[in-house]
């Protein structure tokens, strides 16, 4: 069966990338998905500790994306 990723010999670092294609993804959704839900808070009026909670988590899940992509990056190679 051909690889999508010819260049990698190795099955269990195939199996990385192939994990990292599903973390970036599902890192950047959520992220996106708080972001949105902190602005409707915020644009609606709601509890500034709401919005404040919520740009926390997005904070947090920037950084988890950016050591996945930057993990993804490094196990490429």
């Amino acid at each position: 069966m051909a690889s999508a990723y010819p260049h990698l010999r190795d099955k269990k670092k195939d199996t990385t990338v192939t994990i990292f294609n599903y973390l970036i993804p599902a890192g950047l959704v959520a992220v996106s998905l708080v972001l949105l839900a902190g602005l409707a808070n915020m644009l609606r009026n709601g509890s500034p500790n709401t919005s404040q909670r919520l740009m926390r988590w997005r904070v947090g899940l920037q950084l988890f994306t950016i050591i996945v992509v930057m993990c993804g990056v490094y196990l490429s190679n």
